[in-house]
C-alpha cells in the first residue's frame, strides 16, 4: 500500500438532505484516526446541486482526509449509491454509514483496529445508538417515545445495519456488493449480511459507535413505511430459511384476518345474514384495537399520538397485505 492510499474508506450515500450531510461530514472530520489514513466518499443519490455544493464547500476547508463526491451513473436507491461508493473507494477496508448519523470520534480507529485484530472476519457491525427524546420543559428525563421513535430505536439491537458496518473490499468485489433490486433503505443490509456470512465470519465491534438521532416525520409515517414490505418478499425469495428463522418466523396472520373479515362482511350481508356480517366486522375491529394497544404499550400516550395510532392501525393491515402480495407476485415467490 502506497503512502497516498488510505487504509479505510468511508462510504456515505445521501439523498437531498444537505444539512444532515454537513452534520455527518463534520463528525467524520473529527475522527481520532489520522486524516491521511482515511477518505470519505459521498454518493449523491438525489443528484442535486445543493448536496454537491455542500460537499465541495467542506472539502475545500481541509486537504485531508480526502472527500470525494460521486453520483450514480444509472439507477437509484441506497443499494445503487453504496455500490457506486465502494467501487470508487481506494482503501482495502470500507466503512458504511448514512447521512443522518453522527459517528463517534473514535469510530474509525476502533473499527479499523478490530478488523485488523480479527483477520478471519470478512465484515463487522458496529454499535448504533439512538438518543432518547426529552420531555418538553422537563429536566433531562427521557419521555415515552412515539411509535416512529421506537421503530428507530430498533437499530440499536439490529444484527447488521449499513449505518455502521465495516467490510473488506475484496469480499464486496467477490459478492458484487449490494443487490440493486432493493430500491428503498430496507432489507438491503440484511441481504448483504446473509451473503457476507456465506463468505466467512461477520464480527461485532460494540465500541465502534455511531449515533442515529430520530428524524422528525410527518403524520402517518407508519403508513408510508408499509411499502417496505414489498422488499421483504425479495429477501424471502433469496433467503427463505434464514428469513423465517431470524427475520419473521410467521406471517402476520392478524393482518390477513382483518382484511379477510372486512372484505367478506359485505358479501355476507348481501346474502341476508346481517348478524354474521356485523360479527365479522366486530372481530376485525377488535383485532385492529389489539394492534393499536400493542403499539401504545411502550409509546407516547399524548392525545395526538393515540389518535394517530388508532387511525393508522386500522389502515396498516390493508396496506401491508397489499404490498406483501404485490411483492410476492413481482418476485415470483410464495411469500405471505
Amino acid at each position: 500500500m502506497s503512502a497516498s492510499t488510505p487504509e479505510i474508506s468511508v462510504v456515505m450515500p445521501t439523498y437531498r438532505r444537505p444539512d444532515l450531510l454537513a452534520r455527518c461530514l463534520k463528525a467524520l472530520l473529527a475522527q481520532t484516526l489520522e486524516p491521511h489514513r482515511y477518505e470519505i466518499v459521498v454518493v449523491d443519490d438525489g443528484k442535486e446541486d445543493r448536496c454537491r455544493e455542500q460537499v465541495e464547500r467542506i472539502a475545500a476547508m481541509t486537504p485531508q482526509p480526502a472527500i470525494v463526491y460521486r453520483r450514480p451513473a444509472v439507477g437509484r436507491g441506497p443499494a445503487v449509491a453504496r455500490n457506486a461508493g465502494w467501487r470508487a473507494a481506494r482503501a482495502p477496508m470500507v466503512a458504511f454509514t448514512d447521512d443522518d448519523t453522527m459517528p463517534d470520534p473514535a469510530w474509525l480507529a476502533r473499527g479499523l483496529a478490530a478488523m485488523r485484530a480479527n483477520p478471519q472476519w470478512v465484515a463487522a457491525a458496529g454499535q448504533v445508538r439512538v438518543p432518547p427524546p426529552l420531555e418538553l420543559g422537563g429536566a433531562d428525563r427521557p419521555a415515552r417515545p412515539t411509535d416512529h421513535e421506537l421503530m428507530t430505536r430498533g437499530l440499536e439491537t439490529a444484527e447488521f445495519v449499513t449505518a455502521n458496518a465495516f467490510v473488506r473490499r475484496p469480499v464486496l468485489v467477490a459478492i458484487e456488493g449490494f443487490d440493486e433490486r432493493f430500491l428503498r433503505a430496507w432489507r438491503e443490509d440484511s441481504d448483504l449480511q446473509f451473503r457476507l456470512q456465506a463468505q466467512g465470519s461477520v464480527g461485532r465491534i460494540d465500541d465502534a459507535l455511531v449515533w442515529h438521532p430520530v428524524r422528525p416525520e410527518r403524520w402517518g409515517v407508519s403508513l408510508r413505511q408499509q411499502r417496505n414490505v414489498f422488499f421483504d418478499a425479495l429477501l424471502y425469495r433469496k433467503h427463505p430459511a434464514i428469513y423465517r428463522a431470524r427475520v419473521r418466523p410467521v406471517p402476520p396472520w392478524d393482518y390477513y384476518a382483518i382484511v379477510a373479515l372486512t372484505v367478506a362482511a359485505p358479501f355476507v350481508e348481501m346474502r341476508g345474514e346481517p348478524r354474521a356480517a356485523a360479527l365479522m366486522l366486530a372481530a376485525a375491529l377488535l383485532l385492529v384495537l389489539r394492534i393499536a394497544v400493542k403499539r401504545l404499550r411502550r409509546t407516547s400516550l399524548a392525545p395526538s399520538h393515540v389518535c394517530e395510532m388508532l387511525c393508522t392501525s386500522a389502515a396498516i393491515p390493508f396496506l401491508s397485505v397489499y404490498w406483501r402480495l404485490r411483492g410476492a407476485w413481482h418476485f415470483r415467490t410464495p411469500f405471505l
